[in-house]
């Protein structure tokens, strides 16, 4: 089962803009995370960026449950 990935968007939409946010992420902590297989980094590596990715959702909801 090498290559293939358990993980799916609920909103097949949304799958476009989320390959951008985790690119932007991944750019923002400096882990050279590219469209494709990367195999080649840590498991740290890239929980990091899933961890951000969520921490900044979090915070977005948050902001945005505020402002209403």
């Amino acid at each position: 089962m090498a290559g293939s990935s358990s993980n799916r968007a609920e909103v097949p939409e949304a799958k476009e803009a989320l390959d951008k946010f985790k690119m932007e992420v991944a750019n923002e902590l400096g882990v050279p995370l590219s469209n494709g297989y990367n195999g080649n980094l840590t498991s740290a590596q890239n929980g990091s960026v899933g961890g951000h990715m969520v921490k900044k959702m979090i915070e977005a909801q948050e902001k945005q449950m505020a402002d209403k």
